[in-house]
């Protein structure tokens, strides 16, 4: 991986909501994007890669995650998995939540650094997440220097609830959190 790219934070575009992303395998690139948000508290990034081959290289997926991969990814769904070959700063209890976005961008992203990319959403923790570049830098305010914004990407989002959050490590969808895809349509799959 080249050098310039081990400390960037980039803020970019999601299916879902504007993303802050470091290379999800740099442990010293996540405590420096835990630090901008603010969020010591958060215990969890997850993580966007660009198919199952690689989601499959950071975490155990499961049959449960396999269906649900076939059906909904990629797309507004985040599933939770057993860690593998990433950063404990990721995590504290060896657990991380994946996404295939449905977005060029995040694909883009993926293959400039080269691996996953954390998908935390782009806002300080505690506050609500904006649909605006400008917005999300106001928001951060003197520390908005601190994160790489690239011009050609979409600047606003249209409205939309963050991911759907799911625990497959077993048998059965356990639901962490309803977003932009409905339980009831996830629960039936």
């Amino acid at each position: 991986m080249p050098a310039e790219l081990v400390f960037l934070i980039y803020l970019y575009p999601t299916d879902t909501v504007f993303g802050l992303g470091v290379d999800a395998r740099d442990g010293t690139a996540i405590a420096r994007l835990r630090e901008l948000k603010g969020s010591g508290g958060e215990k969890h990034y997850s993580v966007a890669v660009s198919d199952i081959d690689m989601m499959r290289q950071y975490a155990e997926v499961t049959p449960l995650a396999e269906q649900l991969i076939q059906k909904f990814l990629p797309g507004k769904l985040t599933i939770i998995l057993n860690a593998k070959n990433l950063p404990p700063e990721l995590s504290d209890d060896g657990t991380i939540g994946v996404r295939i976005p449905d977005h060029r961008v995040v694909h883009e992203l993926i293959a400039k650094i080269g691996g996953p990319v954390t998908a935390t959403s782009a806002n300080v923790s505690g506050l609500p997440p904006q649909k605006t570049v400008s917005d999300i830098l106001a928001q951060f305010g003197d520390r908005a220097k601190e994160i790489c914004v690239d011009s050609a990407w979409p600047q606003e989002l249209p409205p939309s609830e963050p991911s759907t959050v799911v625990d497959a490590r077993g048998e059965v969808p356990v639901l962490i959190r309803e977003g932009a895809l409905l339980w009831k349509d996830l629960h039936t799959a």
